[in-house]
């Protein structure tokens, strides 16, 4: 097991957007991850540093190059980054020719903040696979762990499914 601290960096997404109801619209809001790691009483060392606080279509090169930078830049060989899902996959490909890191991405199909979302099983898993897997890019969502150059999402189906290697 390590001992080290994981990293998770945040950058918006469904994971941890709100409802705002005199705004009818969902907004971004100040990230939950720190609350969920707390109720779900995780003993593993991590650190949380914020990003930024985006839609996953909003990213662009610049925001997908300060991702990298973080990355790279950090100390932590073991890494968690909170990301939209409709973009996922494009930042992974960003991140690809890290090397010696494990780099993990997850997001949520629903708010983290509502009573059935898939946030909490799917930040358990990516947590799990920062621990364990060998240094590469991840993606886990729906239970399942993905090399990131190898998954894709279904939007008609609401999940992300294994596709062969890019």
């Amino acid at each position: 097991m390590h001992h080290t601290p994981i990293l998770i960096l945040t950058t918006g997404g469904t994971i941890d957007k709100v409802y705002f109801d005199a705004l009818s619209s969902y907004q971004i809001a100040e990230t939950v991850i720190t609350e969920m790691l707390q109720t779900a009483r995780v003993a593993a060392p991590f650190t949380i540093t914020e990003l930024m606080r985006k839609d996953s279509l909003e990213l662009d090169d610049a925001d997908r190059a300060a991702i990298h930078a973080a990355v790279t830049e950090s100390a932590s060989s073991r890494i968690i980054i909170t990301h939209g899902t409709d973009t996922m996959t494009d930042t992974a490909r960003v991140l690809a020719g890290v090397a010696g890191k494990t780099i993990v991405l997850v997001g949520a199909l629903a708010p983290a903040r509502f009573a059935v979302s898939d946030a909490p099983f799917n930040l358990g898993m990516a947590f799990a696979a920062a621990q364990l897997a060998p240094p590469g890019v991840y993606i886990t969502m729906n239970g399942s762990v993905f090399a990131a150059d190898a998954v894709v999402k279904d939007r008609a189906a609401g999940r992300f499914v294994a596709i062969e290697p890019q």
